[in-house]
């Protein structure tokens, strides 16, 4: 397409005898491959180009209608932007680290890792693929660490594949030479930098502390990855004593954790136990005395009002621990079961047997126990009651969560420092949400935070810790000297690599080193998807380049449940590192929901593959489902949607062929032959056609600014509005007078007049095509071809503006277009209520309109009664009564007062 003076040449290829949606996908993404049509162009001038940081799906099984949904908002910004004369750069990542991978492996092949084991070249396992069943650990094969990463990697890069070819077929516009994976070399690199420059700024610490912990998946869990779920338990009325053998009585669904009780605590406000504060207590079994404290997180209407602390049983007691540096008590074991060796607070004989009973048991079978014990000493008031409470559980995890005691990496996040945490919270505010209500969520959840990042995990798949620690005399690592690489060695994997001035012959030997066991949590990567794909800190010319003129990033998309994780890691670490946003602009999708408006998840049952519905309907079809709801919102997986996308798409297909094939055998060109065209908007001379392009002027108008804002549902509905209005008006009104068709009377409309309905047709049509193109990219693009035969891709073209739209309209208003429309509308409605042909003539007719659309209807009479096949009078008068003038009887602004029909068109036998 060439645009100069706002005049557009068109080369028309031959047409097809028939139109259709099927095999477009396969016909035109081969074709974008081939010509690189999405390729990153790398652009030098940072202004030039629009960056996105694409979210990496978790590669660990299936991606559901929740990912199309999402990922189709991002293309549309992608190709909008491109449209634009931007460079996108629009890379697509695999999350391919961590727990999820971990768990489809262990089920695919039914193994699972021994870290004793060695490594074994020729390994096969058990299992290629178990039907989704899920394998007991005791039937899996325990392998080498090893082992198990090479199955990672194996299974993951096909899982890719099956991902990859969805995407292309959705039409994602990604430039696929940009493809990365959070476990690959690149990455790694990335990620290990980052956290190495962490720990040498301070922003990186080790600690032994109480620390979230799944006793399934034998890791810790960060705060972000709580889930709180209602889970049904006992209260039990127990008796601490003072030591007259005074009862002071508190009320627990975790009696278990008696032993681990370090002290009585009631809010500061409690008349019930001010008199008791300072005050010791024997607890019941154990005979351990504490002391009665006040904190005012202490709840007075929660059961007894008094609770004991127990180091630990949920975030509260760590919390009472902390701020009145309680001792620390532990009982759990990193397994779930009670330690086997009996603590030495526990001096009373008798609660010594008590505990050794319990030694080694779950927490289940423990709590029976001092059920029980609790019953014969008298200590336990009535019967336990059933209760609900809340409580956290690990996103992926089905059993709640312990505290466990355990050496952990953290990284400052503001949950422990005021200055950072307000730095943070401003960042927020820097940030462009959309839509904007989202912005309160990461507010509230900055705000909440109680502590820093873990961001370690006692897993296997994922990027290792870059550091190793000196062994001293006695065999014991000195974990507060670690050992640090230089970056040019990284990536390194400490297990095997070695650190400077060391061999592999002192590994695990005292006077030698240890590698650093945990693996970094998969967001701790995740956290760094800007930095990775524009290449941060890498030495290379190139490299630096494309750092220069993508980052920070315009885009990151992304789900709304992943704000507090991913959205605020990456703020967080971008901060912390670049000290700037990573982006400018986030945009937050809202959920899935199936027909009976509950949330799709696999947990559920009602996840929907994505490839059923693009299979049966299209790819078009699909998208158009996406687009047309809003950001932030949840929407319906509604197939209904889908049918009216794909009415949309081949709508456009038709409506497209048909105009072009107007004037072709005029030119001594047959319909199947090439054929050139020029569309001056100077040529649009009738008050029709000049209506039809002050509409799409608004259209593009009101188009672009939802796109700017981000808005792109609301664009869609702007732009198929106008569309249907088109074709099922404008295109109706004017295909006689384009085809130089003579009127009923035999009046051969002028070659001005015909010029102006093909020119007006063939600006609207090219103007669709592209206003559609980030919506229906496989017809808009199929379209193109017909029109713009040898100029490149409807997706390389330039978004329309509105000069050559306003330049043929020459102050026409679009109400005229409108009422036309209406008035062909009544004059169809003649035939449709005679039950006659609409192509059944009128051989006289009176319609009234109210006072403002008569000049209108009048400026098109001729289009309109060659449109309803007016043969004879044609009269048109104004209407003077109060109902004109009624704002709620729109129905009634053009009426038929009189009419008659002539004889229907006799039906020509079939042959």
């Amino acid at each position: 397409m060439t645009e100069g003076n706002s005049i557009i040449n068109a080369q028309l290829t031959p047409l097809p005898d028939k139109v259709g949606v099927d095999g477009l996908e396969d016909k035109w993404r081969a074709v974008w491959d081939e010509d690189g049509t999405y390729k990153f162009r790398n652009t030098r001038d940072r202004k030039a180009v629009y960056s996105i940081d694409t979210p990496p799906p978790t590669v660990s099984g299936s991606l559901h209608v929740g990912h199309v949904f999402s990922y189709t908002h991002t293309d549309l910004i992608a190709r909008y932007k491109r449209m634009r004369g931007y460079d996108v750069f629009y890379p697509m990542g695999w999350d391919d680290n961590g727990l999820p991978t971990e768990r489809r492996v262990q089920n695919y092949y039914g193994v699972r890792v021994d870290v004793s084991l060695p490594y074994d070249p020729d390994f096969k396992p058990p299992f290629e693929g178990t039907d989704g069943k899920k394998i007991d650990a005791k039937d899996q094969v325990p392998i080498s660490r090893k082992n198990f990463i090479e199955l990672c990697e194996k299974l993951t890069a096909e899982d890719e594949k099956l991902f990859e070819a969805l995407w292309r077929k959705l039409g994602l516009s990604i430039d696929w030479s940009q493809t990365y994976h959070t476990i690959g070399q690149h990455p790694r690199r990335v990620a290990q930098k980052a956290f190495l420059r962490n720990l040498a700024r301070g922003e990186a610490y080790q600690q032994d502390a109480p620390g979230l912990w799944d006793v399934t998946f034998q890791t810790a869990v960060a705060q972000a990855e709580l889930e709180s779920r209602e889970y049904p338990g006992f209260y039990h009325k127990v008796a601490f004593r003072f030591e007259d053998g005074t009862p002071i009585y508190i009320e627990t669904t975790r009696p278990e954790l008696l032993a681990a009780c370090t002290s009585l605590i009631a809010n500061p406000n409690d008349e019930r136990y001010k008199q008791y504060f300072g005050q010791e207590v024997y607890s019941p079994l154990f005979k351990v005395k504490v002391p009665i404290l006040a904190h005012p997180a202490a709840e007075m209407d929660k059961g007894a009002g008094i609770a004991m602390c127990c180091t630990f049983g949920d975030v509260t007691d760590v919390e009472w621990w902390r701020d009145l540096k309680l001792p620390t008590r532990p009982i759990i074991q990193r397994n779930g079961r009670i330690v086997m060796d009996t603590p030495d607070w526990i001096t009373d004989p008798a609660g010594r047997e008590v505990f050794a009973e319990t030694a080694g048991k779950t927490t289940f079978s423990a709590r029976k126990v001092i059920v029980d014990k609790l019953r014969e000493s008298g200590d336990l008031d009535g019967e336990p009651t059933p209760t609900k409470r809340m409580t956290n559980f690990y996103e992926k995890g089905d059993k709640p969560l312990e505290i466990v005691t355990s050496r952990q990496w953290y990284l400052k996040n503001g949950g422990t420092d005021a200055k950072l945490n307000a730095e943070l919270i401003e960042r927020g505010k820097e940030l462009n949400f959309h839509p904007d209500f989202m912005r309160v969520r990461y507010e509230n959840w900055v705000h909440g935070l109680n502590g820093d990042w873990l961001i370690s995990r006692q897993r296997f798949f994922g990027v290792p810790f870059p550091l190793w620690y000196p062994v001293n005399a006695s065999g014991e690592p000195d974990y507060d000297h670690p050992i640090t690489p230089s970056e040019d060695r990284l990536p390194i994997d400490p297990a095997i690599d070695v650190p400077e001035g060391y061999d592999e012959s002192q590994r695990d030997v005292p006077g030698g080193f240890t590698a650093e066991k945990d693996i970094m949590d998969t967001w701790a990567t995740s956290s760094l998807t800007p930095q990775i794909v524009t290449h941060w800190a890498e030495p290379d010319e190139a490299s630096q380049a494309l750092f220069k003129s993508t980052f920070p990033m315009d885009l990151r998309p992304q789900g709304q449940d992943i704000i507090r994780t991913w959205l605020f890691s990456t703020v967080d670490r971008a901060h912390l590192e670049n000290k700037c946003l990573p982006w400018a602009h986030a945009t937050l999708s809202g959920w899935i929901l199936d027909p009976d408006h509950k949330k799709m998840s696999k947990s559920k049952g009602n996840v929907v593959v994505p490839k059923e519905p693009i299979e049966k309907f299209g790819a078009d079809a699909v998208r158009y489902w996406a687009a047309a709801a809003r950001l932030g919102l949840d929407a319906t997986y509604d197939i209904g949607q889908m049918k009216i996308g794909r009415r949309l798409a081949i709508k456009l297909l038709n409506a497209t062929k048909f105009a072009l094939a107007i004037g072709r055998e005029d030119e001594n060109h047959h319909v199947g032959e090439a054929a050139e065209a020029s569309w001056n908007p100077a040529d649009v001379t009738e008050p029709l056609d000049r209506a039809a392009m002050a509409k799409l002027a608004l259209v593009v108008r009101q188009a672009t600014e939802a796109l700017e804002a981000y808005e792109h549902s609301k664009a869609l509905e702007t732009i198929e509005s106008y569309f249907w209005q088109f074709c099922d008006d404008y295109i109706e009104l004017v295909k006689n007078r384009a085809y130089g068709t003579p009127d009923e009377q035999g009046n051969v409309p002028s070659e001005k007049a015909v010029k102006s309905a093909r020119t007006a047709l063939g600006l609207g049509l090219d103007a669709f095509a592209r206003l559609l193109a980030p919506y229906l990219p496989y017809a808009s693009e199929e379209v193109w071809s017909w029109m713009h035969a040898g100029s490149g891709s409807v997706h390389r073209a330039a978004w329309p503006v509105v000069d050559p739209y306003v330049e043929a309209a020459t102050g026409a208003s679009p109400e005229l277009l409108t009422w036309a429309g209406k008035a062909v509308e009544q004059l169809r409605k003649i035939k449709s209520e005679a039950k006659v042909s609409m192509k059944t003539p009128i051989l006289s007719v009176a319609l009234s309109a109210v006072s403002e659309g008569v000049d209108a209807i009048h400026a098109a009479l001729g289009d309109i009664a060659q449109a309803g096949r007016v043969v004879g009078k044609f009269d048109l008068v104004a209407k003077h009564t109060a109902e004109s003038a009624a704002e709620d009887a729109p129905e009634t602004e053009v009426t038929v007062e009189t009419s008659e029909l002539g004889e229907p068109p006799v039906k020509k036998p079939k042959k």
